[in-house]
């Protein structure tokens, strides 16, 4: 099946440099939790953010959310035709399984998120919905070994979302970024067989994501 990885996705636990923030230790006291414990969220964090390494690519696990949802709610996903990863930002790969409900409401999202993070797996009798392991996008590559690897991105050649989904086989891994702003690392543009554009606008990655699937879709059910 068609393999689509979320890559460098803006998805992370507060990171031990900011615990001590007074962003952080206020919305810890909030939440009643320890900074270990919850998402870095550019909403609730953004003053404890500036000067972070690679901020404009960071904070944002509202945009992975919207992904998930565009990538889980339709019949490719239904009818067991794409498998979805999530490669995070610190190199964590989550793997989403099969026929997974996303909850629709952001807040449950990041519970379910945060939770993930510390015990691993999170289950529903005895079915795996998610999985979070240390690995880098090359090691990805390698764990799904596909045909070819498409990224896309604005600093890719000239092309259209239809004519990627026909270049696409189920042999395929579609990489989309995960990130708000900037472009993908060189380690991740290096397991990467061809970089395209899809767009004039440099759009949402969830409106990529969708449209991208959709036009896919078109080709194998229609």
């Amino acid at each position: 099946m068609l393999s689509l990885v979320i890559a460098e996705a803006s998805l992370e636990l507060v990171p031990k440099e900011l615990y001590r923030h007074n962003a952080i230790t206020a919305y810890c006291r909030k939440m009643d939790k320890k900074p270990s414990e919850i998402l870095l969220d550019n909403s609730w964090h953004f003053g404890a953010m500036k000067g972070l390494k690679n901020e404009i690519k960071r904070g944002r696990p509202d945009l992975v959310h919207f992904c998930l949802l565009e990538a889980c709610t339709i019949p490719l996903y239904l009818e067991d035709e794409v498998s979805v990863y999530v490669h995070t930002i610190d190199d964590k790969v989550i793997t989403v399984g099969e026929r997974v409900r996303l909850p629709k409401s952001y807040h449950r999202f990041a519970g379910i998120m945060e939770q993930l993070f510390e015990k691993k797996v999170i289950k529903s009798d005895d079915q795996k919905l998610f999985e979070i392991q240390n690995m880098s996008f090359p090691d990805l590559i390698d764990t799904i070994e596909p045909d070819q690897v498409i990224g896309l991105s604005s600093e890719g050649k000239k092309s259209s979302y239809e004519s990627v989904a026909k270049m696409c086989t189920d042999e395929t891994c579609l990489v989309i970024g995960g990130f708000p702003k900037g472009e993908f690392f060189d380690s991740t543009k290096k397991s990467i067989d061809s970089l395209y554009s899809v767009d004039e606008n440099q759009l949402e990655a969830h409106v990529v994501v969708a449209r991208t699937l959709y036009e896919y879709e078109k080709t194998i059910f229609m």
